[in-house]
């Protein structure tokens, strides 16, 4: 079963709907913040989805053949700490979570991580930060910076996607 975590109600209840139509794999949808999100709480999901919004990542490892026993967290941490369209208040606007997502991975661990950023994040550091917090806590990084016009969408829409891989891990399950 999935874990998704999404704390706007009305999001959360669109996943719900998703997952009641079968677009995304069934799964427990936790509208706390990641904040108050323990580790112990995501004990026994296969699947973690951190700001799961309307189940992007879920649907994109549905279409691209993931196992749904094949363990593996995704995270698209909030962009408006960084987005041009923001107040660009990087680490100190209180919406910057991945100190929340990285304690939580370097807690429990999972073998694969996928994300998503805003590409501006970088002028900030983020990749910089994401890369050392993982790497310090045995995972292989790599990102690399995309556009949603190089998949055809009418706009630019620039995003840093990043993978990070804990090989001592395998296909472990949380414990």
């Amino acid at each position: 079963m999935n874990y998704y975590n999404e704390f706007d109600p009305k999001t959360a209840a669109w996943l719900r709907e998703l997952i009641k139509a079968g677009a995304i794999p069934d799964g427990y949808v936790d509208e706390r913040s990641i904040v108050d999100v323990q580790p112990e709480d995501l004990s026994g999901y296969v699947q973690c989805h951190f700001f799961a919004g309307i189940g992007g990542w879920s649907y994109a490892l549905k279409l691209a053949g993931w196992p749904e026993d094949q363990l593996v967290w995704t995270g698209s941490c909030p962009c408006q700490p960084f987005s041009s369209a923001g107040k660009q208040g990087g680490a100190n606007d209180d919406r910057h979570l991945w100190p929340n997502f990285a304690t939580l991975i370097q807690k429990c661990q999972p073998p694969i991580i996928f994300g998503e950023q805003v590409e501006a994040s970088i002028a900030h550091g983020w990749a910089d930060l994401v890369r050392s917090d993982l790497e310090s806590s045995g995972y292989t990084y790599a990102n690399a910076g995309l556009t949603a016009s190089g998949v055809g969408a009418p706009h630019l829409r620039k995003r840093l996607y990043w993978v990070a891989h804990n090989h001592s891990k395998g296909r472990a399950r949380l414990v």
